[in-house]
């Protein structure tokens, strides 16, 4: 058994409505898909979404493909989203290319701001190597790493494409030296961002580093 770690990009004409919505919305920041299984004819999945609920209600309320959902807090920034939903032919060719007997996707797969999904797979080398060659032409798949089958969460994993902007510039600027060389507001006028929006991806990224590295030590 193998895993891959795959990135695909996703231009805006082929992306789910809920995936345009969280590129556009400036204050939304990730959406993780933890699990799906078949109710019927429709599949039920559960995400865990980072960013403000009530934009993400008025916004799903809107998708005539999605037929249920319930949104419940989880914490001040974060939510759960139960849907079910009618695939689109795209979802429909995600499908059939996982359809492989010894494919398993590992938990979350994480759709960014920036238009991407992230995730790892195990499987047979030959069953991945078909799962690439099936995926739809239309999505652009990266491998970013391959490994064996007894693979730990790698800290960088975690973190979002905007994310990993961010702490990139902290660091080039100074932000993680000692004494301290830069404050947020130096790397905000960087970036051409708000200070506000640069402490909470700060924040959030050194909260999913920390408990990666926690998680991969028990």
């Amino acid at each position: 058994m193998r895993y891959l770690r795959v990135r695909l990009a996703f231009s805006e004409r082929v992306r789910h409505p809920m995936h345009q919505f969280l590129v556009a919305h400036p204050e939304m920041d990730r959406e993780e898909l933890w699990t799906w299984r078949f109710l019927g004819d429709l599949p039920a999945m559960l995400f865990r979404v980072v960013g403000p609920i009530e934009p993400y209600r008025e916004q799903i309320a809107d998708v005539d493909t999605i037929s249920e959902y319930t949104l419940t807090p989880a914490t001040e920034d974060s939510f759960y989203a139960f849907v079910r939903a009618t695939p689109t032919s795209e979802e429909w060719d995600w499908i059939l290319a996982f359809a492989q007997e010894s494919i398993v996707v590992l938990p979350p797969v994480v759709y960014t701001e920036t238009g991407t999904a992230v995730f790892e797979v195990l499987g047979d080398p030959e069953d991945l190597r078909a799962l690439l060659a099936n995926l739809p032409a239309r999505v652009d798949s990266t491998v970013e790493r391959v490994g064996g089958s007894d693979r730990r969460r790698d800290p960088e994993t975690v973190l979002t494409d905007r994310q990993r902007e961010v702490v990139a510039t902290a660091a080039e600027l100074g932000y993680y030296d000692v004494p301290r060389d830069a404050t947020v507001a130096d790397v905000a006028a960087e970036l051409d961002i708000t200070d506000s929006t640069v402490s909470a991806h700060l924040r959030k990224a050194e909260s999913a580093v920390m408990d990666a590295v926690l998680s991969s030590q028990t």
